[in-house]
Formats: structure tokens, C-alpha cells, sequence
């Protein structure tokens, strides 16, 4: 018997200020801009013809508010969840702070006593300047592309994968129960970790994706 093909579609949410500022938005509540709204629409127009009948966004606004724009072409849409398994990567204490300010203050404050310590404060004030500089980059990167590492009273990606593994479990089987294509609106590094469980993709190649904010991945189930 020939097996039945259904369709996950994947997409971000537009962009918002958090984003256009460079902040580290997380779980912060923060609505779309203009541009991001535009965004939103892009991917409205790239889905208009396609059909799904389950829609999921997580609690954030801009993941719901992505959504709205799409729902407008697909009144065959029966059902809205709200799932956060799929929700950003939680980015704690530097929630609401600017990429900059990390490097600048924060990342030399955390990282360099936790990797560091009083080898920092052995240094003549030029080479520790130097040092300082450099840690505070290396641990904005580390943050941001470690694979193991979480800012504190945050997730890694390493977390954010065994949230998004048990989400694809339950879309699998809800699809397999429903018989019905599915549409997600979700956010950067959950998309990320989406993308490695379903295209099989190692972390080096998982952590250098950029996940622009206007494209659908699509992925098939087959029953």
C-alpha cells in the first residue's frame, strides 16, 4: 500500500525591535515592527496556496502575530495551538541587554571569572585590557554558537534540542492521528534545532545557520 504524504511547514516570526536593536530578546515579550510585519506577510504570500488544517505558535506575541498574517488565506485551518516547546532559546540574565553591552561588561564579568579567575588580575593593565577584550568576544560567541553553553539562569542549544526532539515526536504522531498538513510559527534557535533532528545535520553545520525571517522549510511525513 502506498504510503500518504502530509506536510509540515516551518517558519520564523518577522522581525522585531529586540532584533533590529540587536538585544538578546529570548523570552521577552516584543512585537513585530514594520519590517517585520512585512516579513510576516512574505511568508503568508509563500503559503497561500498551500493547505493546512492544525496551526501551532508558541505563548510569545510575535510568534502569534507572524500567524495571524498567514491564517488569512486558509480558513480551512480547524485548529490553533499553543505549544512552547517550540519557544526561543532562553537567554536569562542577559535577556533585554545588547549584544555589545555582553562583550563590553557582562561577558567579561561572567566569563572571565568562570574560565579565568586570577590569572585576569596577574596581568599588566595593557595586556589585561587586551585580555579582557578578548574573552568578552570569545564569550559572546561561546553564548551565542557554543553548542553545550547557556548564559546564566538560561538554555544551551543542547537544551533547546531536547525540548524541540519531544515536540517533533508529538507532531509526528499527531499528524499520523489527524491525517492533516501542519503549519508552525516559531523562533530562531528553535527552528535551528528543528532543522538538525529532521535533515539529520551535525552541531558544526547547526550552529552557522542563520535563519532568515521570511523563508518556509517544509518537511514531509509519510503514513
Amino acid at each position: 500500500m502506498k504510503k500518504r504524504v502530509y506536510k509540515i511547514y516551518l517558519f520564523r516570526h518577522g522581525r522585531t525591535e529586540y532584533n533590529v536593536k540587536g538585544l538578546f530578546c529570548g523570552h521577552k515579550h516584543t512585537k513585530l515592527v514594520l519590517r517585520g510585519k512585512r516579513d510576516a506577510k512574505k511568508v503568508a504570500k509563500k503559503l497561500k496556496n498551500e493547505k493546512f488544517q492544525i496551526a501551532f505558535h508558541t505563548s510569545l506575541p510575535r510568534s502569534k502575530e507572524t500567524l495571524k498574517y498567514v491564517l488569512k488565506y486558509h480558513p480551512e485551518c480547524e485548529k490553533i495551538v499553543v505549544d512552547d516547546r517550540m519557544i526561543e532559546r532562553s537567554y536569562g540574565d542577559l535577556e533585554g541587554t545588547t549584544h555589545k553591552q555582553f562583550i563590553k561588561k557582562i561577558g567579561k564579568k561572567a566569563y572571565n571569572l568562570r574560565v579565568e579567575g586570577d590569572a585576569i588580575e596577574n596581568l599588566s593593565p595593557k595586556f589585561r585590557e587586551k585580555a579582557e577584550k578578548f574573552l568578552g568576544e570569545k564569550g559572546y560567541e561561546a553564548i551565542h554558537r557554543g553548542y553545550n553553553v547557556a548564559a546564566s539562569n538560561g538554555e544551551s542549544f543542547a537544551d533547546v534540542e531536547k525540548r524541540v526532539e519531544s515536540f517533533i515526536k508529538h507532531i509526528k504522531r499527531f499528524i499520523k492521528k489527524n491525517k492533516c498538513n501542519v503549519a508552525i510559527s516559531a523562533h530562531g534557535n528553535s527552528i535551528r534545532l528543528f532543522r538538525k533532528i529532521m535533515e539529520k545535520v551535525s552541531k558544526e553545520k547547526t550552529v552557522k545557520w542563520f535563519i532568515p525571517y521570511d523563508k518556509v522549510f517544509e518537511y514531509e511525513v509519510k503514513i
